[in-house]
């Protein structure tokens, strides 16, 4: 495996997508996306607004945008977003569409002498121009394979349903603190199946006075339990447990019980649907041996990092731009004699999110992930920096893997072959 500092140059498609010095025609369009319709501006190539239109976000609108930036001669569409139906659209009929994010629009606006103010036509036309003037700075976009994009949805619904998962679950645990104690901390989560399985059975206090531990080691085997907690000690933190309601008010609680136990259990059948999903797509992608062979990766963390990358190497010539993307390369900041590096708030939240997932976890299987780490540890950082310090070294490993479509290969490894062969000699 290369050195972190070696540039593979191997592949033609590592070099980077630029626009034209001059846009085709001397014209540019931006396009201000919003839900029901998008503000449009047309400049021509001395900055003067030639053409301002409202489009419906409707299949008859996304054609008029179409038609209208062709009569208009404008090859090229500045937009803040870089997926949706209105930027398929502007691909599909050929037409050049490039990238600047909300943030450098909003910094943007005061070169133009605005109040600050949001407004959607004069934002198109900020985006317009921008393509005008900005053009050695911004380059097209080159959208990921549809399968890749696919898996990128799925991941991201996984995620959201995870959060779900986690909100309902602090929702089940602090309802159950007022009035079912001893069924908080029974199992090792909330949320898991035998844990639900014992709310549905087992509701209230009363309940759970009539449990002896004959009868709930014969309740564990007729619902399959694993086993992993003898049924005597599960029955003895019932009964040291704080008592909950009982009576009249435990029954009226029994029904916000098992609305929380259902919206749980349904999460949990959803997730595993979207999980098989994913490893299905994963399993048919041409880039997953490249992520799946990372230590600990697994198939549904293997697929978060290739969806969150993509497989367009261009958009990435060097792995510095990835780990500036993913928010794990730290920001300088220089004026005058005062310097300072800091947090990298700008990044795709999404790609940090993967890449750190990861990182935080390998360190349980990689040697040299788990030296990195505990080095920045000793020298003060806290965990979530470490982790971004852990991140960032990996990527350059997995930008050379990436861009060689080659499997990760410990054996390869220069910096970890090295950690082992040092710890051995110490040894």
């Amino acid at each position: 495996m290369q050195s972190a500092s070696t540039t593979s140059t191997r592949n033609p498609a590592h070099a980077h997508a630029t626009l034209p010095a001059d846009p085709p025609g001397d014209v540019t369009a931006g396009l201000d996306w919003a839900r029901d319709d998008h503000a449009v501006a047309i400049v021509d190539h001395r900055g003067t607004q030639i053409g301002r239109h409202t489009i419906d976000h409707t299949a008859a609108g996304l054609r008029e945008l179409v038609a209208l930036l062709r009569r208009a001669g404008a090859a090229e569409v500045a937009i803040e977003r870089p997926d949706g139906p209105v930027v398929d659209t502007l691909l599909q009929a050929g037409i050049t569409v490039v990238v600047i994010s909300p943030n450098q629009v909003k910094n943007l606006r005061g070169r133009y002498g605005s109040a600050g103010n949001k407004d959607d036509r004069f934002d198109a036309y900020v985006l317009a121009d921008t393509l005008r003037t900005d053009r050695a700075r911004l380059a097209p976009l080159t959208p990921d394979r549809p399968e890749t994009a696919t898996l990128r949805r799925a991941c991201r619904t996984r995620k959201d349903l995870v959060g779900h998962r986690v909100a309902v679950a602090n929702q089940l645990r602090a309802h159950l603190r007022t009035v079912l104690p001893g069924v908080v901390g029974l199992f090792a989560h909330i949320d898991s199946a035998i844990s639900l399985t014992f709310l549905r059975s087992f509701a209230t206090q009363d309940h759970i006075d009539a449990l002896t531990t004959a009868g709930l080691a014969a309740w564990l085997s007729e619902v399959g339990y694993c086993g992993r907690t003898a049924p005597a000690v599960l029955h003895a933190r019932l009964r040291t447990a704080p008592r909950g309601l009982t009576g009249h008010d435990a029954e009226i609680n029994t029904e916000i019980t098992h609305a929380l136990t259902n919206v749980l259990t349904t999460l949990n059948t959803q997730i595993a649907t979207v999980s098989a999903q994913i490893e299905r797509q994963l399993a048919e992608h041409a880039d997953a041996h490249v992520f799946t062979n990372l230590p600990r990766a697994g198939r549904v963390r293997a697929a978060r990092l290739l969806a969150e990358i993509g497989d367009c190497r261009a958009r990435f010539p060097t792995p510095e731009a990835l780990t500036c993307l993913a928010g794990v390369a730290p920001s300088t900041r220089q004026s005058g004699k005062h310097r300072s590096v800091g947090f990298r708030w700008a990044c795709d939240k999404q790609l940090r999110d993967a890449v750190c997932d990861f990182a935080g976890d390998s360190r349980r299987a990689n040697p040299w992930a788990d030296d990195l780490y505990q080095r920045a540890r000793d020298r003060g950082h806290d965990h979530a920096h470490a982790v971004r310090i852990l991140g960032r070294a990996w990527l350059f490993v997995i930008w050379h893997c990436w861009q060689d479509n080659l499997a990760y290969d410990p054996t390869r490894h220069r910096a970890l072959q090295r950690l082992l062969e040092d710890q051995q000699a110490a040894g």
